[in-house]
């Protein structure tokens, strides 16, 4: 957890005008250009369950995906290599912040599209149960996903076909710039997917180790061949929609509340009364932060891609024209 908050933290501060929206031009100064969306704020959730997950498990993430990336094990410095538009960035530069994937640790990639990531992990799951692997698909979304179709065929076909994919709603109360409450009929993600006669938990998605116990017993289910299983993990988005977004349209009391319940804050109060001691955590931060410097530093002196990148990993229509 202190790993993506360090990250989301030096992504952010990178940002900075490097997108013309809300009322703030872009300048030259930006290490990270285009929107940057942060998952600060509920770093719980991927890290309580990805710490379930092999490395032959798949995972599919949002356009919020970082802290799902690095809890599924992929490389800190080649991530911000790919927000910086670098050759050595996953992706090659070309995907940046809302299209990494790493398919070396599972990572099927972000999406910018919300709910797009849903039909991807079904199909990734029906592959792995019909090439029989001993693996399961892991799929992230967030609250606001569960009003677009894409949400109801993906829970239908995993349901119909018994695959194993753990849906992991992150309910962190906004959906862009509209608090999803108000547009979101009965009882959102647990309700739907009991629906369709999928066994679900709702969590505290801002205690780890409540998250933890919840995703442990859901991915054995699903691992142990029970089918489709989700998990709706309660959580809040403590930054705007992306990094320069200052979401002057939420209520101010409704972030202090929240930031009262801040993941990290809590975890290490319980790891304090469990008898940690506050030297080792305070370690714990000190090696992610200088992780993080040392990222930002070869990221900045990454070379760019070569101008004839731009040709290659272009979809043609077979007959050597590209388009």
């Amino acid at each position: 957890m202190v790993r993506i908050r360090a990250f989301e933290n030096a992504a952010e501060v990178a940002s900075q005008g490097g997108v013309s929206a809300y009322g703030q031009q872009a300048g030259a100064a930006a290490k990270v250009r285009g929107p940057l969306h942060l998952s600060t704020g509920q770093e719980a959730v991927p890290a309580g369950v990805c710490a379930h997950l092999r490395p032959t498990d798949y995972l599919t993430s949002t356009h919020r995906g970082h802290g799902h990336t690095l809890a599924k094990g992929a490389d800190l410095t080649r991530m911000m290599c790919e927000l910086f538009g670098k050759a050595t960035g996953f992706n090659g530069g070309k995907g940046g912040s809302m299209h990494i994937a790493d398919f070396s640790v599972g990572m099927l990639g972000a999406n910018g599209v919300v709910a797009a990531g849903l039909p991807i992990a079904v199909g990734a799951a029906h592959a792995q149960k019909i090439q029989q692997r001993d693996a399961i698909t892991a799929c992230f979304f967030g609250d606001g996903a569960i009003n677009r179709g894409p949400f109801l065929e993906a829970l239908n076909w995993a349901r119909v076909y018994e695959l194993p994919v753990l849906f992991v709603c992150e309910d962190n109360r906004w959906s862009a710039t509209t608090a999803s409450g108000p547009m979101t009929a009965g009882d959102g993600a647990s309700a739907r997917a009991a629906a369709m006669d999928i066994a679900s938990r709702q969590v505290d998605g801002n205690d780890v180790f409540a998250v933890h116990e919840a995703a442990a017993e859901l991915v054995a289910q699903v691992r142990g061949g029970s089918g489709p299983r989700l998990l709706h993990a309660l959580t809040y988005r403590v930054k705007g929609h992306v990094s320069v977004d200052l979401a002057a349209y939420r209520d101010p009391r409704e972030l202090e509340a929240a930031l009262d319940t801040d993941p990290l804050a809590r975890a290490r109060a319980h790891l304090l009364e469990s008898g940690t001691a506050a030297a080792e955590l305070d370690a714990l931060e000190t090696a992610a932060q200088a992780e993080v410097d040392a990222a930002l530093a070869t990221a900045d002196a990454a070379p760019w891609p070569d101008a004839q990148a731009a040709f290659s990993d272009v979809q043609d229509t077979g007959a050597g024209q590209w388009i």
